[in-house]
This record gives C-alpha cells, structure tokens and sequence, in this order.
C-alpha cells in the first residue's frame, strides 16, 4: 500500500516538474521574443536619428546626444540577462527616449523648414539687390538708356559726364575752347537723377580730374573709406530734393600752370563707388 502511494507521489511529482519547465522553456521564450522586438524598437529609433543628423549640414547636438543615449541602451541590452525585471526596464526606458525622439524631431523639421524658408528668402534678397547694383562701366553709365537702372539703385549717381576747357572773361562770361594754352579752367558738368529711394536734403559727390601727366588736378586730397582711398579734385556739394539736378563745378590747375596738351579722365564718386566716368582732350 505504502509502495503505491509512493508511486503515485513519484509520479505527480515527475509530472508537475515537467509541466513546471515546459512552462519555464515558454516564459524563457517569450522573454527572449520580447527582447528581440525591443531590440528592433531600439535599432529604428537609432535609424531615425541617423537619418535626421545626416539630413543636416550643422550637427545638431541634442539630436547626436540622443542617438549616444540610444547606442548605449542597445548596447546595454544585448549582454543583459532575459529576465521579466530587467526587460520591465529597458521597456521604460525605450518609452521614455521615444518621448524624448518625438519632440526632438519634431524641433528638428521645424529647424529644417524655417532654414529652407530662411536660404529661400536670402536668395530672394541676393538677386533684388544685384537687381540694384550699379554698373561702374563708365561707357554704361554714360549712355541714358541707363537711367531707368540708376533710378533703381538706392544711391545717387551721375550721368551724361563732360568735362572741358573754358576761357574765363574779366565779365565772368565763359567759352569753351578745346585748346590747352587759352584754357583757363575745366569744367565738369553732370546730372544727378531723380531717385525715390534717395532721401532728399544736402548731398556731396566727389569729382576728380586727372591730366595727361596723370595728376590729379585741384584740392588733390585723399578721402578713406573702409580700405578704398579717393583722391579728389573737389566736393560736389548741394542740395537734392528727389528730382533730376544739373550740376557743373569747375576744376582748376595748380598754382598759375597751364593746362597740358593730351587727355583729360573725369570720375565722379559716391564715397568710394565710381558711379560715372568720363574724358576729353585738349589740343
């Protein structure tokens, strides 16, 4: 009697113990299925921090900071034990740094779209302002089909340049002359055009007159801006009130010298752009 209770006991204990690791092999199974998915959850998520960090051209250094974290938790997980405690936690921390990636790429298209708005918009102001840009070509600026370009531009400037000789009367009455030994000063006669953008009020251009000696006739004094330095004839000064101005001023040579047979260059400034250029000869 004894020896069959025995048998039975031996029995059901044979069999809980085998139901027990069937049941363990199940649990170890799923724990390590559960590992396996948290492991791909980790590998995407680190994808996508790739993908963003390479989408921009200056690292962004919580994104990168991100992935580091990301890296380590993936490291971290493949020589853990498989065990319901431990996935518990990598589990948390997953769901924390996928708040953490939602809200950093979300700043990360914000960033993308405003830099794409802001490049769009800086391209937009690069050709308005060689829409601008005033042609230093003297043979340009002297032509009048190049007014509508000047009346563009948001500096005055000056056109139809001419310079020449003139005999000076005792009654202040002058003739031009083109012939070096009557002329007693140069002329230089330009006009400023009307320019909207352009507040009115006292204004100065620079004039300089250089002879066939390559002197530079007049004041021949220098002005500095940033690294450019004008030598100059005189300074144009007047008033400009928003409508086209005709302007002459008058050049003369140094002390009681004449004037030298050859050619003469005229250039007009506005600080230190050259916004007009002429030239004439004297016999």
């Amino acid at each position: 009697m004894a020896l069959g209770i025995a048998l039975v006991l031996f029995l059901a204990t044979g069999f809980y113990a085998m139901n027990l690791n069937k049941k363990s092999n199940e649990v170890e199974q799923e724990l390590t299925e559960q590992k396996r998915l948290v492991m791909n959850d980790l590998n995407t998520m680190a994808k996508q921090y790739d993908e963003a960090i390479s989408e921009n051209q200056i690292s962004n250094k919580n994104l990168i900071d991100a992935r580091g974290r990301i890296q380590g938790l993936i490291d971290s997980l493949q020589i853990s034990e498989t065990n319901v405690k431990s996935l518990w936690r990598y589990k948390q921390k997953y769901a924390s740094l996928q708040k953490e990636m939602d809200v950093l790429l979300a700043q990360n298209d914000s960033l993308r779209v405003e830099n794409s708005y802001l490049a769009t918009s800086l391209d937009s102001t690069r050709v308005r302002l060689e829409e601008r840009t005033i042609f230093t070509d003297s043979l340009l600026i002297q032509n009048t089909a190049l007014a509508e370009v000047v009346n563009n531009a948001s500096v005055l400037g000056a056109v139809g340049l001419k310079g020449f000789g003139v005999i000076e009367r005792a009654s202040g009455k002058l003739i031009p002359t083109e012939r070096a030994s009557r002329t007693d000063k140069i002329r230089v006669c330009f006009t400023v055009p009307k320019n909207a953008l352009v507040q009115s009020g006292d204004q100065e251009l620079y004039v300089q007159v250089v002879d066939p000696l390559n002197r530079t006739l007049g004041l021949n004094e220098q002005v500095q801006f940033d690294e450019t330095i004008v030598n100059y004839s005189m300074i144009s000064k007047f008033n400009y009130e928003n409508i086209s101005l005709n302007v002459c001023e008058f050049v003369a040579s140094e002390g009681k010298e004449k004037f030298e047979k050859g050619r003469y260059v005229v250039n007009v400034y506005n600080d230190k752009d050259l916004v007009s250029s002429s030239e004439f000869r004297l016999k």
